[in-house]
């Protein structure tokens, strides 16, 4: 009788786009899939790779998984150039056809990425701005799949810019935001032009950041499937029309709830050491001690994220509206999101004192365990999509005030389709009411 054939273990490679919100979702996955026993190589820059070193206990954790490894790769930025705002998003973006690209290129050709056991890489996933990875693995004969860590609705926005520009809805004529959309599949009824994801607003349709981020969308209907860190009785309307452009659509979310049930799961195992921080910032515990001291529900949590650059006329619009509410207040307030700095230099001494009474900020902080704590009553969000998620799971209500890309779509569906919170986009007025 022949002996059985081995099945070997797949081998996959996951390669994110090096941004704070990419990098902790991707790696979430690439937890699950070590779980599965699959053999899993994560690839990040230099500088992200050094910055999970720093602030998270990550190499402890996945030291477990002996199938699992880091592979670094160049993104050609300088260690000193500033990681926020849109000028480090359009360098990164150039960054991916300069000098990853062919950086990528050459890891794959060499067979380098084979793991410890000779095995080669049998698949790809990759974050979908990275149609690079495509043309190589159909070169080279390798699966791949895309994730993208954005929501369905604001991806079906991308998806259908070419559609906006054939119909004469880009670029805006005249300066009126709320003119309605009529040319989003599913949107029709709600979307207005400031809900569009922000590259919309750019005059010029040649603007490279725009052609970029549509040519990469209308790339993923290449890939063998596209995975998306959302649920079908959230986004079931939406992902049905993303599904009449490419029908391998994978829902996988929401994600980070998934990881923590696997992982409370393997709990009696050694495979995990009870955290999961994946952040590329030093996280402040002390805040979780300053919420166990506080009512149930009294709290303000306010967060921006960790791209969004805000000026200082309106960190004192927020401050003073935090104050003028006369509610407890948890405020993340990152050492580079005022432009300029001096984020808390020169504030009006009646503020600075009501502060110090109701009031806790620190530079960053765990957010899913701040979202989960019983403290927490609403969360005034830059509506990334984690933070989004995180918020919903955790039921906390959301005042949106986005910053760039995906969020303004996102704030819209929180505000107007999934009545979770309140969406006040492009106001930054303590006087004016947002319901007005």
């Amino acid at each position: 009788m022949d002996r059985p054939v081995e099945t070997l273990a797949p081998h996959v490679l996951i390669f994110p786009f090096p941004v704070q919100g990419h990098v902790n979702s991707m790696l979430k996955l690439a937890e699950l899939l070590c779980l599965a026993d699959f053999h899993v190589t994560f690839l990040v820059p230099d500088d992200t790779h050094d910055s999970l070193l720093r602030h998270t206990d990550v190499h402890k954790r996945f030291e477990h998984y002996a199938r699992f490894r880091f592979q670094t790769i160049s993104d050609g930025i300088p260690a000193d150039r500033a990681r926020s705002g849109t000028d480090f998003l359009s360098d990164l973006l150039n960054s991916l056809r300069n000098v990853m690209k062919p950086l990528f290129k050459e890891l794959i050709r060499s067979n380098r990425l084979s793991c410890e056991s000779n095995r080669p890489i049998t698949c790809i996933i990759t974050d979908g701005v990275m149609s690079f990875a495509i043309d190589l693995a159909e070169e080279m004969g390798i699966p791949i799949i895309y994730f993208r860590t954005i929501s369905a609705c604001s991806f079906w926005a991308y998806f259908c810019i070419p559609e906006l520009i054939e119909a004469g809805e880009l670029p805006f004529k005249g300066n009126d935001l709320d003119v309605p959309i009529q040319s989003i599949p599913g949107m029709e009824g709600f979307l207005r032009r400031r809900d569009l994801p922000s590259i919309c607003r750019v005059g010029d349709l040649s603007n490279p950041d725009l052609q970029l981020i549509s040519s990469e969308t209308r790339q993923t209907t290449r890939p063998r499937g596209l995975v998306l860190n959302t649920f079908e009785d959230l986004e079931g309307p939406i992902l049905s029309h993303i599904r009449t452009q490419m029908p391998n659509v994978y829902t996988i979310g929401p994600l980070h709830a998934h990881y923590k049930t696997r992982l409370a799961a393997a709990a009696s195992s050694t495979t995990t050491t009870g955290t999961s921080s994946n952040s590329l910032l030093e996280e402040d515990r002390s805040c979780l001690t300053w919420l166990d001291e506080q009512p149930t529900q009294s709290v303000i949590y306010v967060s921006f994220g960790s791209l969004a650059i805000i000026t200082k006329p309106q960190l004192m619009e927020f401050w003073h509206g935090l104050v003028n509410s006369g509610k407890r207040f948890l405020w993340i307030i990152r050492p580079d999101l005022v432009i300029g700095g001096d984020g808390e230099g020169h504030i009006e001494a009646e503020l600075s004192e009501a502060t110090k009474e109701r009031g806790y900020m620190v530079g960053w902080a765990p957010q899913e365990e701040v979202l989960d704590h019983r403290a927490i009553g609403g969360f005034v969000t830059h509506s990334g999509w984690n933070s989004t998620l995180e918020s919903i799971v955790a039921g906390v209500p959301m005042i949106c005030w986005p910053y760039f890309l995906d969020q303004q779509t996102n704030s819209r569906f929180v505000g107007e389709v999934w009545k979770l919170g309140l969406d006040i986009k492009d106001i930054c007025d303590r006087s004016k009411d947002p319901l007005e």
